[in-house]
């Protein structure tokens, strides 16, 4: 049963990230403020879930929360800064575009940077420990498997609306027969085999 609150403060949000481990497209945070008296028997960690589940989750949390948010860092950045401080940096922009300032902020994972000396706390599989976590990992994987749909119709050839530019055999096939488009991320391993590309 996942709990409501980490803290005692009433304006508690959740955070998290989806797209971490793919090899193109964006990382997507979102941030979430549920009211005290919200309970759905469906929402668990995204990853738990069925992309049926994500998708009816989805609108409910939009309707309910107090407010939340949702933010993308793309792959330049992603190469450019690195894929952890990416991540954060989702996160931070998720939370500085609520309409509502939380008190404070809990957060999947056990990595995070104080966003504006709001108190935080970082919990290993929060998102399947706490319903903002929860709320906020089906928010950022629903918005990121939309983009991946839309940017698979540009690229058609990697499949993206099937693997959302995960590590498959299939991507990885597509990358090297037509090699990498913008939308790679090319300081990561993108083919097991990889010595350099020629950029």
């Amino acid at each position: 049963m996942l709990k409501l609150k980490y803290s005692k403060y009433n304006l508690e949000v959740g955070t998290d990230e989806a797209g971490r481990g793919c090899l193109a497209g964006p990382v997507v945070a979102a941030a979430v403020i549920l009211p005290s008296d919200f309970k759905h028997p469906l929402l668990n960690d995204s990853k738990q879930l069925t992309e049926k589940q994500r998708e009816k989750l989805r609108p409910i949390i939009e309707e309910h929360a107090l407010a939340y948010a949702v933010a993308f860092v793309d792959a330049p950045k992603i190469d450019e800064i690195n894929i952890l401080q990416s991540s954060i940096l989702a996160m931070h922009k998720s939370i500085k575009k609520l309409k509502i300032k939380p008190e404070f902020i809990i957060v999947d994972g056990n990595k995070f940077k104080p966003f504006k000396k709001i108190p935080h706390q970082t919990i290993v599989k929060g998102d399947a420990k706490y319903m903002s976590i929860a709320a906020a990992s089906v928010l950022a994987k629903t918005y990121r498997d939309d983009y991946m749909h839309k940017i698979a119709k540009e690229f058609p050839n990697y499949f993206w609306e099937k693997n959302k530019g995960y590590p498959t055999k299939q991507h990885r096939d597509g990358i090297r027969e037509f090699g990498i488009t913008k939308y790679h991320r090319k300081t990561f391993r993108l083919l097991p085999t990889q010595l350099s590309f020629d950029f």
